[in-house]
């Protein structure tokens, strides 16, 4: 069986599904599907820490399934805008599983993983997936990607 690495930017994938559907993704169906004959070595949702009741339960639902999370503190500006971004964590995270797995699966249409994947893919010996919003993710991740899963129906709550 294969060793797969499952790293999923929740807050993009939130974002992208809301955006695009109106719905929420169904990390029970993807873990299903992603995980189908294979071996998990490491699953990670990193998250962003607001420290609300409804958060800390889709954590622990995120738990259950199977995901170590990982949070980092929501931070506010004095402009209203927020900071929440969690590139290099998974970025350094994925370059060390790489090693350790025959497939890594990035679920996030963040472009700027479009590096990540290309250099992962010529230093190891692994297959990369993207799970993805199609309308928003960006082009040079799903080329980069050695198989792009369309998030659509079978995926959503």
């Amino acid at each position: 069986m294969d060793r797969v690495a499952i790293f999923a930017d929740v807050q993009n994938i939130y974002y992208t599904t809301k955006q695009s559907y109106q719905r929420h993704f169904n990390y029970s169906a993807f873990w299903a599907q992603a995980t189908a004959n294979r071996t998990v070595v490491a699953a990670f949702a990193y998250a962003i820490d607001k420290g609300d009741s409804k958060q800390l339960g889709f954590q622990q639902i995120l738990r259950n399934i199977g995901f170590e999370v990982k949070l980092k503190p929501y931070i506010q500006r004095s402009d209203g805008s927020a900071k929440g971004d969690w590139d290099v964590g998974i970025t350094l995270d994925a370059i060390e599983y790489a090693a350790k797995s025959d497939v890594i699966i990035l679920l996030s249409g963040d472009g700027d993983f479009d590096l990540l994947l290309n250099k992962i893919t010529s230093a190891y010996p692994v297959t990369t997936e993207v799970y993805g919003v199609p309308a928003l993710t960006a082009p040079s991740l799903i080329n980069a990607a050695n198989r792009f899963i369309a998030i659509d129906d079978k995926l959503l709550l």
